[in-house]
């Protein structure tokens, strides 16, 4: 037993001072729609503004599934959907795909963008854990994500994150999830201490390459059921349990 004070203080001021990559232990990755929040159409209302101006069609925009998706799969899968060539599609893709969020800036006002259930209690919590490291991981184009963060009143709880501008395809986006957290925090987090919370088997299967920890929630399109067959490692109805998915976070690995 050590019964000098100071000695304690300096123990507690030791531990304090720990480098933060010592001190993380998750790297924890939320998708935005249908996680985080519901934008009431509002995405794709902008989405079918920008492409009505550059290409003159939204293809099947009313019927199109944007779940699990990058925003390039997006607008290329309804482009596709409209009869358009590849060549057709690429040459003024980035032109469509800059007017997206300006239309999306326009337009949200006019949309009740809310956020889904539990979910600011809990970020509330995550955010403030010394052991935790939270960012985003979504298909969206970043100016589009930070639109809808707003828009719900989530964006305080986020400063970086893996976006749908940095790649075409969600299985992309982990490997650089990673490297950001490393340059942020000096962390190389990998397997289990990068954990996926999202609302479609796209946010269960992106990760798998890299072996990480799934939260699959059922918030989004996709039932309980439905997502229990992708084989998530922790399955919730939703995210209004704080207790119980801080638990799954940080379980032992």
């Amino acid at each position: 037993m050590v019964d000098n004070p100071s000695v304690l203080k300096t123990a507690a001021e030791r531990a304090e001072s720990l480098p933060r990559a010592v001190q993380l232990k998750r790297l924890v990755l939320f998708d935005i729609d249908g996680t985080l929040l519901h934008s009431d159409g509002a995405g794709r209302e902008a989405i079918r503004q920008a492409l009505l101006a550059v290409y003159g069609t939204a293809g099947p925009i009313e019927t199109f599934s944007f779940a699990g998706n990058t925003d390039y799969q997006n607008f290329v899968g309804l482009l596709r959907g409209a009869g358009l060539s590849q060549e057709e599609i690429a040459a003024r893709l980035p032109q469509a795909m800059a007017l997206y969020p300006q239309r999306l800036r326009e337009i949200i006002g006019r949309f009740r963008v809310r956020t889904c259930p539990g979910v600011a209690p809990l970020l509330e919590r995550l955010t403030a854990h010394p052991e935790l490291e939270v960012a985003l991981l979504t298909g969206n184009l970043e100016e589009a994500a930070w639109i809808k963060l707003r828009a719900a009143g989530l964006d305080r709880f986020f400063t970086w994150g893996a976006f749908g501008s940095e790649a075409r395809e969600r299985t992309e986006l982990p490997p650089v999830a990673v490297e950001k957290a490393h340059q942020r925090t000096g962390r190389r987090f990998a397997g289990k201490e990068i954990v996926i919370i999202g609302d479609t088997p796209a946010d269960i299967t992106c990760g798998q390459p890299l072996g990480v920890r799934t939260l699959a929630v059922a918030t989004g399109p996709y039932p309980r059921e439905a997502l229990r067959a992708w084989e998530p490692d922790f399955l919730f109805e939703d995210l209004a349990d704080a207790d119980a998915v801080l638990e799954a976070i940080l379980r032992p690995l």
